[in-house]
């Protein structure tokens, strides 16, 4: 068997890709095609952490004519719902999960606890991180970031709905080109929709390096994680 590249992961899941083919809400069978690639990546000794955002249901930007601190909390509370989905999938098929958040919610889950966080993942479980950083104005992207710095995490896989970055939309724009490495300054400078530019800046600083992949195939998770080159890879120059 292949060994694995990348021994402890964030991989971030946006709201949209729990949806499936749905504009709103969860689906069901792409949660549980989601759970069970995680376990495979977990019984291959991979350390998974989880980021999910909350697109499917509420987005800050959403709360038109609503105070931004308002509809930022609305969208932090909207990724616990879609952390709490997953856990049931994974715990279903047997995968010890803790969902942590950094509003506490005690009668549902953990807080936010860097070194509990790491002690879980250390015993095999997945820590699903919800409510962002717990703050407004700041994206799950920025979580994403900032938690894999936190945790030492040496990679972070963005699963998106398109196999990779390119320079324009590629559904609008057949003639896009994607691009298969790049460099952090390259995405903050061209404004390419890897992620925001906090989220990009942390990335940088801390040299964790982000893969962009298409979600569509679940395989892609294990293809990545063996090594293989797949979608579009962020890192140093």
């Amino acid at each position: 068997m292949r060994t694995i590249k990348y021994k402890r992961i964030i991989l971030k899941l946006s709201g949209e890709a729990l949806a499936g083919e749905k504009d709103f809400g969860l689906d069901q069978n792409t949660i549980e095609n989601i759970a069970i690639k995680v376990k495979e990546l977990v019984g291959l000794g991979v350390q998974v952490a989880i980021v999910v955002g909350g697109g499917n249901f509420w987005r800050g930007r959403s709360g038109i004519g609503m105070d931004r601190t308002t509809a930022d909390n609305m969208g932090m509370l909207a990724t616990v719902i879609n952390a709490l989905a997953l856990q049931d999938a994974l715990e279903r098929i047997d995968v010890a999960t803790r969902v942590q958040t950094a509003i506490e919610m005690r009668q549902i889950a953990e807080p936010y606890i860097r070194r509990r966080a790491i002690r879980h993942l250390e015993k095999g479980r997945v820590v699903i991180f919800a409510s962002g950083i717990g703050n407004p104005y700041f994206s799950t992207d920025t979580t994403a970031a900032l938690r894999a710095a936190e945790i030492e995490a040496e990679v972070i896989l963005l699963a998106k709905k398109v196999d990779g970055v390119y320079d324009s939309d590629p559904i609008e724009n057949k003639n896009a080109k994607k691009y298969d490495n790049l460099s952090y300054i390259e995405v903050i400078n061209k404004g390419l929709g890897v992620m925001d530019s906090t989220a990009a800046s942390l990335c940088m600083d801390n040299k964790i390096p982000i893969i962009v992949f298409n979600l569509n195939n679940p395989d892609n998770i294990i293809k990545v994680i063996k090594g293989e080159t797949i979608g579009t890879i962020v890192k140093e120059d």
